[in-house]
Order: structure tokens, then sequence, then C-alpha cells
């Protein structure tokens, strides 16, 4: 059995993000991991070995999740970019029926960062909310998942959702007394800037959303990038010319 709280799983497909290259550019290397390590955050795949511990799944439920859940703090060695992974089993959820490996693959960490940032700001029907950086992977789920509150077109807004960085545009188009949500470090003054914690759970309240297609991943027109050209996959998503999220499928 694998040990405790984990589950080991056949990767299926791996979405990739800009923290990857910023690591293996070195960016984090006084809290990384040891080499040698495998990247990669965003799985999607199936269950080939269950620890001792584990509630939630068995062998041959199909998976996905952000399996690093503290990165800066307790990095790992067992990436998503790897044939076989690992995961605490508070991280993954099961795999929306509707949606397939390489869909779901694209959404656990940035669908996290998009509800628990509107969460941090109290995000609520009857507000507005400007959203920039909103063709990203980040910026366009928080779009839809807050939609369903938009009733007509503002000046000034309640929220603003920086999801890219933008200076101070977002004290610009932010009302008297509303809230800036950053996720870009050094964001603008006097915005909340949070890590994200991985989830499973989360993933699991949002099933609802996915299941019924009010919010559905957005993939760019240039993915899947096969394993082997992985290395070309980092390249493009540094040009910040991606739409949606950039995946790696199939893994050998």
């Amino acid at each position: 059995m694998y040990l405790y709280h984990n589950s080991r799983i056949k990767v299926v497909a791996a979405a990739i993000k800009p923290v990857d290259y910023k690591r293996a550019l070195g960016n984090f290397k006084n809290t990384d991991s040891p080499l040698p390590t495998a990247p990669g955050y965003d799985v999607a795949g199936v269950v080939v070995q269950a620890g001792i511990q584990v509630k939630k799944f068995k062998v041959g439920d199909e998976v996905y999740g952000d399996i690093n859940e503290n990165p800066l703090d307790h990095p790992k060695t067992t990436g998503s970019l790897a044939e076989y992974t690992a995961a605490e089993e508070k991280l993954l959820a099961h795999k929306p029926s509707n949606l397939s490996f390489v869909e779901v693959a694209s959404l656990p960490l940035a669908i996290i960062t998009a509800y628990q940032g509107l969460e941090r700001v109290e995000f609520s029907a009857g507000k507005s909310i400007l959203v920039l950086g909103g063709a990203g992977g980040v910026g366009s789920l928080v779009i839809q998942l807050a939609k369903h509150n938009f009733k007509e077109l503002f000046e000034k807004f309640d929220v603003v959702y920086d999801a890219v960085g933008q200076g101070d545009r977002p004290l610009k188009a932010v009302k008297e007394g509303g809230k800036v949500v950053t996720i870009v470090e050094p964001g603008t003054p006097g915005a909340i800037l949070f890590l994200l914690t991985s989830d499973g759970a989360v993933l699991e309240k949002l099933q609802p959303y996915l299941e019924s297609g009010k919010v559905k991943p957005i993939i760019d027109s240039k993915s899947p990038f096969p394993f082997s050209q992985t290395v070309e996959a980092y390249s493009y998503l540094k040009t910040h010319r991606a739409i949606g999220k950039v995946f790696i499928h199939p893994i050998p």
C-alpha cells in the first residue's frame, strides 16, 4: 500500500504555468525543492495505488488536483510532469464526468485561485467587478464564477481582481471603499495579496458548476504539447500570448 494519506497517480495530462519556468530560472532557489525534481502542479490521472489512510479514493478512480499544497514553504520533488506522481488525499477531487482529462488538468490551481480571491474580498451578488487579465487561466475563471452577477456596465467597480499585474490601474478603476485583490507580487499598494492554499474540497464544491457547464476550462489553441515538446511549451508560455491554459498531453 502507498504511504498513509497519499495516492499514487498515473498521469494522463498536466497543465503548466508561469511559476514552473520561474522555478527553472532560479527565482525560488531559496525555498525550492532539491534537485533532481519533477516540475508541475496541476495534474489529471488515474489512482493506481492508495495509502492505508485514504478514504475518498480507490484504485481506478479518475482524479485531478493541484498537488503542491504550499510550494514555497514545503516544495515537493514529485511534480505532475512525470509518468507517475503522488498526492495527498486532501489535494485531490474526483474528475467531473463530463470533462476530459485534458480539460480538468487545466483547472486546479487556476480555479482555486479564482475562487479564493473572490472569497477573500467577499464578492457577492449585486457587486460589480473588473478582471484584469481576463483572457488568462485565472482571469477567465474569475469572470465565469462571477458572471451571474453582471447586470450592467460600470465605470467604477466594487472589486478589481488583478490576475496579471497592472500597476496602479486597479486603483483607478475601484470605487471608493472598494477592494483590490492581486495574485501578482509586487502588487497594487493596498491590495489584498494572497497565496492560495491548494484544497481538493474547493474543487469538489465547484463540481456542480463544472458538470452543469456554467464554468468551462479555457484551453489555449496551441495545446496540447506532447511530452517531448515540454521545453517548447514553456517557451510559448513565456511569450504571454497564451489565451487560456497550456498543457502537456499525452504523458508517456
